[in-house]
């Protein structure tokens, strides 16, 4: 039964993340499109898909990977996002530049924008944050590395749900339910506030 239990999660966990990029590779909006775009497109899909491991990884939560050996991942992976969302976004100002610019200067008039932008600048934030780890306290880095992570879960997810193109919608959204929901189980175990705060409500 445990093993069983190991190999339907681990299933849930590679559908959730794989199945909407294969989708999204067979998407017919693909035609005629440029090679860069593709290449922006698919790795702001694989930047989002990637999110789902972060706090399966951080927190352990996926059966036969050890802890030590989940948080080391859980760096990897996300220098993997960082590298992913500097492809997508180079990848769409050599397409379009005027759209970037205006994406980044929160002058764009479609909210996937904004939201996307909001989740770019967080997770920078944390890359730049995890640089000088050893230097904060770990309650203040754990309250405010959390408080990140919310943020680019929550710009992620929404930025994703409301662009209509190449991901399937009902994969896209279910991924993004996983995302969501893994990021606010990983945050409410860890309750960073309590160090912070002192409370436990």
């Amino acid at each position: 039964m445990p093993r069983l239990r190991a190999a339907l999660i681990w299933a849930a966990v590679a559908a959730a993340a794989l199945v909407p990029v294969a989708l999204a590779a067979a998407s017919p909006l693909l035609a005629w499109r440029e090679p860069v775009y593709i290449a922006a497109g698919f790795a702001g899909v694989a930047a989002l898909a990637l999110l789902l491991f972060q706090p399966l990884l951080a927190r352990g939560y996926l059966p036969g990977l050890p802890a030590p050996r989940g948080r080391a991942l859980h760096r990897w992976v996300g220098a993997g996002i960082v590298a992913a969302v500097v492809a997508h976004v180079g990848g769409l100002w050599l397409t379009s530049p005027p759209d970037v610019v205006d994406a980044l200067l929160l002058r764009s008039p479609t909210p996937f924008s904004l939201w996307g932008v909001i989740a770019m600048w967080a997770m920078f934030a944390t890359a730049l944050l995890a640089l000088f780890r050893r230097k904060l306290r770990p309650a203040l880095w754990r309250f405010v590395h959390l408080s990140l992570a919310a943020l680019i879960v929550a710009g992620a997810a929404a930025h994703a749900l409301l662009i209509e193109g190449t991901m399937e919608t009902i994969s896209k959204v279910i991924l993004s339910a996983f995302v969501l929901a893994v990021a606010a189980k990983a945050i409410a175990d860890l309750r960073p506030w309590i160090a912070i705060t002192g409370r436990k409500t």
